[in-house]
């Protein structure tokens, strides 16, 4: 094979090469954004109260910091205990409609919840448990704490969480992943998540 041919075999092989790298990036952003979009699509709707936060840490940049009623767990909703040996766990958490419409924590588990009706189960992100001396609750993230607003809408929103008037909507998916749908103030949608 002349050295020009061998040239030629050679960059088709590396256009074949970057072809395939760039079908793989599209179709693992495409899952992403699909997956996301199904929660947006079918999830069960939840209303969630929001929590007070420190007020320096509520506005950060162009996403606004976001606490719940249902991130502190009271570990009296625990069913089956706090697992003895400390580590890395999951927490799975029931919540059910209550007062304004607000859904709470009716029963908690390190263990997947089954689905019952009139109720939801989401699942917490990863956090180290410390085993049985954790106290009285136990704080989880569910991956809904933080929501990007437009660049200079925040202000509003701080003035709106000082008073206690921020809510969000936000589906779940049937594997227990929440998505944030709205931010809602005074109960008028404020900003929507779009589908895609």
């Amino acid at each position: 094979m002349s050295s020009l041919s061998s040239g030629i075999y050679s960059g088709r092989r590396y256009f074949l090469a970057a072809i395939i790298v760039a079908a793989l990036q599209t179709a693992v952003l495409g899952y992403v954004i699909e997956s996301r979009a199904a929660i947006l699509r079918s999830g069960e709707d939840v209303l969630l109260k929001t929590a007070p936060v420190d007020p320096r840490d509520f506005l950060r940049g162009d996403y606004v910091v976001l606490n719940y009623d249902i991130s502190t767990v009271p570990v009296q909703s625990l069913v089956g205990g706090i697992p003895k040996e400390p580590g890395e766990r999951i927490m799975w958490v029931r919540l059910r409609p209550g007062e304004g419409g607000f859904w709470g924590i009716v029963e908690s588990s390190f263990e997947r919840l089954p689905q019952q009706d009139g109720t939801v189960v989401l699942h917490s992100r990863p956090f180290y448990s410390y085993g049985p001396g954790s106290g009285d609750s136990i704080r989880v993230e569910y991956g809904i704490e933080r929501y990007y607003v437009p660049e200079g809408q925040g202000t509003a929103l701080e003035q709106a969480r000082q008073s206690g008037d921020v809510a969000i909507a936000i589906r779940v998916a049937p594997n227990g992943t929440p998505q944030i749908r709205s931010l809602l103030v005074d109960g008028k949608p404020a900003y929507d998540e779009p589908l895609y």
